[in-house]
């Protein structure tokens, strides 16, 4: 969830593959995360399109990915949890 945006975690999970994947190419070439937007992204899940009309759309995508991170469990992943560390 970002504001009063709903995804699913498999979603958002796939958001964060695609935005790692990114990260992966020439330093040089790369634009920043802050302004990065996967909406050109062909297997970027259907249900974050109508994100992509949004101006802060790369920001709600950073967002996502980082509560997608790896070493969070998916219960500490949600912010009504409390207690996981």
């Amino acid at each position: 969830q970002d504001g009063d945006l709903k995804f699913s975690l498999e979603s958002v999970k796939k958001l964060k593959e695609l935005m790692d994947g990114n990260r992966h190419t020439n330093p040089r070439m790369m634009v920043p995360m802050a302004s990065y937007s996967p909406c050109q992204e062909k297997h970027l899940p259907e249900e974050f399109r109508p994100v992509c009309k949004r101006e802060d759309a790369p920001m709600i995508f950073r967002r996502l990915s980082l509560a997608a991170e790896d070493d969070l469990c998916e219960i500490c992943a949600n912010a009504a949890c409390a207690g996981c560390f």
